[in-house]
């Protein structure tokens, strides 16, 4: 696939000469997190070889915006994410809200927080994978109604949503690699399918093609974005990719999951795999380590007033 435009993070990525080498079903969560640490620290200016420091006295909450789903296991899996974030930066006061469907909500959690003097306020990170309408209106006015209601003085900050990204890279991979993709450098006649959820917003597409674009990228393999909702914006759904990457000539097409959680559309995309489908995200290291990064990124961001303000830059 052509790449895309230069995006922030993908610009600190090399090529596939340095890609990170995939993760084997032997690593641990704490092995696998030591060479995230060792490959990846030193080019994203995230993390060293001894992994995140600790929290500090004073440092704001972090507050991870899921987006709620009527599936179980989405819970679940979001409250093992929020888990592996506590343990790579000790002491950091972690919580959770949803924008929908799930508790406890946004405004539940974000009314929560310790309101004594100005206090350290908050970083709300999206566990979102793209711009959209919820990282862009949702999650801001949410914020803005909260720090409103707040005393003076407590900042609430909102952070970019998580895609694209090494990391992400990382995470897709390795959940490909546990579905069965081979380890090594596939035959000719592979490909991939990015299933992701859709939006009306033309930057949740431009985000997801990203994505698609450094999969490829990564895998030495074709990689078409699809969405399980299809819109004006993002049109394709993953059958119709299944078909077109038959007519490239593709024999072994595999679905990988851009969910962070199981749920009813990470299920549509799964079963329509003609071969494998990886498992969504859920609690992979890397995307807890995400998860401090643009919490990191959004902390040493000044925060606004005004709602459409909110949103650091990615």
């Amino acid at each position: 696939m052509t790449p895309s435009n230069p995006h922030p993070d993908t610009a600190t990525t090399p090529g596939p000469a340095t890609t990170p080498g995939p993760v084997t079903g032997l690593d641990t969560a704490a092995q696998l997190m030591d060479r995230i640490s060792g490959e990846l620290g030193s080019r994203l200016g995230l993390v060293g070889r001894g992994g995140f420091p600790g929290a500090r006295p004073g440092d704001p909450a972090l507050v991870v915006v899921a987006h709620g789903s009527r599936d179980p296991r989405a819970l679940t899996t979001v409250t093992a994410l929020l888990d592996a974030v506590r343990a790579l930066r000790p002491g950091l006061d972690a919580r959770l809200g949803h924008i929908e469907l799930n508790e406890p909500a946004l405004g539940d959690t974000l009314r929560g927080l310790p309101a004594e003097g100005a206090g350290p306020g908050a970083v709300l990170v999206p566990l979102l994978l793209s711009r959209g309408y919820h990282v862009k209106h949702d999650i801001p006015a949410a914020a803005a109604a909260a720090a409103a209601a707040a005393r003076p003085g407590r900042p609430l900050r909102v952070a970019a949503p998580l895609g694209p990204h090494p990391l992400l890279d990382e995470a897709l991979h390795a959940r490909l690699l546990e579905a069965g993709w081979p380890a090594g450098t596939p035959a000719a006649g592979h490909g991939v399918v990015l299933a992701a959820a859709g939006s009306r917003d033309p930057d949740s597409a431009t985000d997801t093609r990203r994505a698609a674009d450094r999969l490829a990228r990564r895998l030495g393999v074709p990689v078409l974005p699809a969405y399980a909702t299809p819109t004006e914006h993002t049109p394709t759904t993953v059958p119709a990719a299944l078909r077109a990457l038959a007519e490239r000539g593709v024999r072994h097409a595999a679905v990988a999951s851009y969910f962070t959680a199981p749920g009813r559309f990470a299920t549509q995309a799964a079963d329509a795999a003609p071969w494998l489908a990886a498992a969504p995200l859920g609690a992979h290291p890397a995307l807890a380590a995400l998860l401090l990064h643009r919490y990191d990124q959004a902390r040493s961001t000044a925060p606004r007033a005004a709602p459409h303000r909110l949103l650091t830059s990615a």
